[in-house]
This record gives structure tokens, C-alpha cells and sequence, in this order.
């Protein structure tokens, strides 16, 4: 075990690679994402490791110590796997995780399976990470555990009498209490949760979600503070838990967004879709994003206002996610039938209304999409955050107009530039478009201000700093109050 002091330990479902199989050999290509880009640097400075599962099975049997070891020898820091076995994987990762608490945390209920098999696999694959920890931690390392599939790895560890310091953040929403109580493991959870020393939400709808349930069902504990961060009194320990919005490397997107390639692909893009206002829709094929309620608020518009014809395109991007599983196949046909409907009824010379891809994108093409719309339609039906909508701003040099769902936990942060949209109303969002279409430009240039001077503000290392400073400090009277922070309010009267 490796006990140099004061590292920083990640721990995610996932480790920040991708395995490819390429010429008969097995290589690793550099994960992308927020995540990667906040915490490598962190990660190099002050020593660390990322440990994760790395998203083959023991079936499998590669070397990945060799991989890992030739692939990360310059990176400044270690990739520590875990491995699961076939089941592990179905039963942990496609099972309680994305059958049990992915719909239910997105208020989604109707689309859970309780298989009580789930959960005992569950506790198992988190007692799997606490033993890596346990293995490549030092004492005095801060291990700081990301996201809803490894909620029970802190009571683990303290079952092992293991102390580390460890942080919890979770990336997705956290539901209120009608719809936790529905959960038939909610004791273990909330306990789980507890055992750490600092719980991160991304907005204050989720810290009060928390607080709502642990008030409710936990007998004994003590709330105390109002600031960003607050401490709950269990069983002769201090919890703290905060609000720590996450961000992108803003700069980094508004530098890559105007470099020329971009340019050029934009160039392309306009001039194979001429004399239209462009609506870019980015979403992963996942029934939380809210696609097909986008479509059919599209198709009312083009109904109720005729003047939309031959003047506007939807293209609309679904990225492929969990195509093996059937509510996923389901949504992917849906979403096909209904593109295939609108362009049937309004298609007209020169003019297709809907341009449907389904597939991923690189970065500089996906940055030319976001730089050539005029609109961009993020209306996820609930969402932790919703990064795409802070891309799209970031990347929009000119003057573009983000409509977004109130339901984003980004809509806390964007409701003062954002057209907000209620994306279960169609006729609501149908509006929404033509409002958008009609906008003059000085209003547009002026959302635009409001929505990068707010991104550019609470980026990615700002989270990252926020969280670590409150896992680290003595006491908490350094830190802003809620509304310092957050001087939007967080959607008054929404719930």
C-alpha cells in the first residue's frame, strides 16, 4: 500500500478510460468529460489515484496491470481497477443502479424494478471498491466517492475499521421524500450516506430533498448551520452536506469552439441547411431527456404557426446509451416513428423540418453544432445538472437562445438568460420556439451575456475547489451563505 500523505483518492463507477480491443491488442484511449478534466489536474499537483471499474469483466482475463501501467506512466497519477464479474455487472450496474435508482432519483418511478436480488449484489460490488481503497490508500489520503452506484462504499470501509476522510458527491438528482419512501432499501441508503464526513448536492432542491428524508426516517439526528455547507448531528459524529453546482472548463470550450476547423464545420453545416433558423437538440437515448415530449412540442409549433415553415430545422442528436436494454430500444423507436411522422406531414421542397442522428460526435463537430444553431432546446423531464446546456452557451460566440427545462438542475444557475420551459406542456415549449424565432437581437445578445458570465463564473474548478475546502476545513463560518452563492434563489415556487 502506497502511503504517501495527503493524496487525493477518486472513486468512481467508472475509471476515466476506455479499453479498446485494436489489431488483435487491447488499448486505452483517455476518457472525456467534465469530470476528467477538473480532477486529472488535481489529481497530477498533488499526488493521487483514480480507482474505478474499468468496464471489462474477470471473464475477460486481461493483463490490465500491464495496460494500465505502460498507459499512465506520464499522467502524474495511478488508474487502479476494479473488476466485476458478468453478473456484478448485470445485476449492480444494469440492475440497481439503472433499474432502481436512476429512474427513481429522476421521480421516474413507473420505470423501476425492485428485483431484490439487486441490491445484495449492490452491497456486494461497494464492499469490491472499499477493498480496492483499503488496498491502495493511505491514512492520511482524502478518498472522495462519485455518484448513486457507490452510496454504501463509506459503511463499508467503517465496517472494515478503516478512517479514512471521505466525501460523497452526487451527480444526479436527490428525490423527495413521497418518492424516496418508495424505495424498499431507503433505510440502508439514507444510513449509508451518513457514514460519510461531507455529502454534495448539486442544487439546493436536492440538499432540501435530503434533508426532508433524513429528517423523516432517521431517528435522533440534528441539523445545524444554513450556510453553503450545514452539519447533521448522528450517533456522536458531525456529517457535514452542501450545495457544490457542477461546471464546465468554460474557457476551454470558448477557445475550442473559435478555433478555424470549427469554423469550417459550421461553414458546412449552414450551407447544407440553408435559409433556416437551426434548433440543436444533444441528448443521450435515455427516457429522463424528455426527446419525444421535444418532438411533438416541435410538431405543435409547425401546426399553430404556420410561419415556422421553411424557416426552421430541429436537429436533433441522440448520442447511443444502453441500446441492449428494451425500454431503451423502445425509446430509440419512438423517437424514430415520431421523427419519421413530422417529416411526412411537413416536409416540402427544399425543406425537411427534422434532421434526426444517432450517433456520437467529436468534439469539433459537435462544437460546430452548438457555434451554427441559433436555438438550442435542453428539456430534460429532471436532470442533475445538464452540462449541455453550459457547452452550448460556452461555445455560442454570437447570440444564441438556450430554452431549457425548469427541471435541469441548471435551469438554479441559467433561469436569467434561459427561456424556461415546463417540458411535460408541448403547447408551452411550441411557444417557447416561436418566441425564440421572433426574438430581436439585442435581447438574444443580452440572455447570451447572462448565461456565459454565469457559466464562466461557477465553472468546473471552482466545484472542485468548493468541495475540497469544505471536506478540509476546521469549521464552516468561512464559507458563503446560501444565497451569496446562489443569488439566482433557485426557482422560487417550482418544486
Amino acid at each position: 500500500m502506497n502511503t504517501s500523505e495527503n493524496r487525493l483518492v477518486v472513486v468512481s463507477n467508472r475509471l476515466p478510460i476506455v479499453i479498446e480491443e485494436e489489431d488483435g491488442d487491447w488499448r486505452l484511449k483517455p476518457g472525456t468529460g467534465g469530470l476528467v478534466t477538473a480532477l486529472a489536474p488535481v489529481l497530477r499537483n498533488r499526488g493521487g489515484i483514480w480507482i474505478g471499474w474499468p468496464g471489462i469483466t474477470e471473464e475477460e482475463e486481461l493483463d490490465l496491470d500491464r495496460i494500465l501501467a505502460t498507459s499512465t506512466k506520464d499522467s502524474g497519477y495511478s488508474l487502479k481497477p476494479v473488476l466485476l464479474t458478468s453478473e456484478e455487472r448485470d445485476k449492480f450496474y444494469c440492475g440497481f443502479s439503472n433499474e432502481v435508482i436512476w429512474p427513481l432519483f429522476h421521480d421516474l418511478q413507473g420505470y423501476c424494478n425492485f428485483d431484490p436480488n439487486y441490491w445484495a449484489v449492490y452491497e456486494r460490488v461497494n464492499r469490491k471498491f472499499a477493498n480496492a481503497i483499503a488496498r491502495y490508500a493511505g491514512k492520511d489520503d482524502f478518498v472522495w466517492v462519485h455518484d448513486y452506484h457507490l452510496m454504501n462504499v463509506a459503511k463499508e470501509l467503517n465496517q472494515m475499521g478503516k478512517t479514512f476522510k471521505t466525501g460523497f458527491f452526487l451527480h444526479i438528482p436527490f428525490p423527495p421524500l413521497d418518492i424516496f419512501l418508495k424505495l424498499p432499501w431507503r433505510f440502508q441508503i439514507l444510513h449509508a450516506l451518513l457514514e460519510y464526513d461531507l455529502i454534495g448536492f448539486q442544487t439546493l432542491r436536492d440538499r432540501r430533498n435530503f434533508v426532508q428524508c433524513i429528517k423523516a426516517l432517521i431517528k435522533g439526528i440534528v441539523i445545524r448551520g444554513k450556510g453553503q455547507v450545514a452539519t447533521a448531528r448522528f450517533e456522536n459524529r458531525d456529517i457535514r452536506f452542501g450545495t457544490f453546482p457542477i461546471g464546465i472548463d468554460f474557457h476551454n470550450f470558448a477557445m475550442d469552439a473559435a478555433k478555424p476547423d470549427v469554423a469550417d464545420k459550421a461553414w458546412y453545416i449552414h450551407e447544407d441547411l440553408p435559409k433556416s433558423k437551426l434548433i440543436l437538440g444533444v441528448d443521450r437515448l435515455d427516457y429522463t431527456k424528455g426527446i419525444p415530449y421535444k418532438l411533438r412540442a416541435f410538431e405543435n409549433a409547425l401546426e399553430r404557426y404556420p410561419d415556422l415553415h421553411n424557416q426552421v430545422r430541429l436537429i436533433q442528436i441522440v448520442v447511443p446509451s444502453r441500446e441492449d436494454i428494451p425500454k431503451y430500444q423502445a425509446l430509440k423507436l419512438d423517437i424514430e416513428h415520431l421523427v419519421g411522422e413530422i417529416n411526412g406531414k411537413y416536409t416540402q421542397s427544399g425543406w425537411v423540418p427534422v434532421h434526426y442522428l444517432f450517433r456520437s460526435l467529436e468534439k469539433t463537430e459537435l462544437l460546430a453544432y452548438y457555434r451554427t444553431a441559433e436555438v438550442a432546446m435542453v428539456t430534460p423531464l429532471k436532470d442533475g445538472m445538464n452540462l449541455v446546456a453550459m457547452e452550448y452557451c460556452a461555445s455560442s460566440l454570437e447570440d444564441g437562445i438556450l430554452i431549457l427545462s425548469e427541471f435541469a438542475g441548471a435551469a438554479a444557475q441559467l433561469q436569467r438568460g434561459a427561456l424556461l420551459v415546463n417540458p411535460y406542456d408541448i403547447e408551452n415549449m411550441a411557444d417557447a420556439i416561436h418566441q425564440a424565432f421572433h426574438m430581436a437581437q439585442n435581447e438574444r445578445l443580452l440572455r447570451m451575456r447572462k448565461l456565459r458570465r454565469a457559466i464562466r463564473n461557477r465553472n468546473i474548478f471552482r466545484w472542485v475547489d468548493s468541495f475540497l475546502r469544505a471536506a478540509i476545513a476546521k469549521n464552516l463560518d468561512n464559507f458563503p451563505l446560501l444565497e451569496d452563492y446562489f443569488p439566482e434563489k433557485d426557482m422560487n415556487g417550482i418544486p
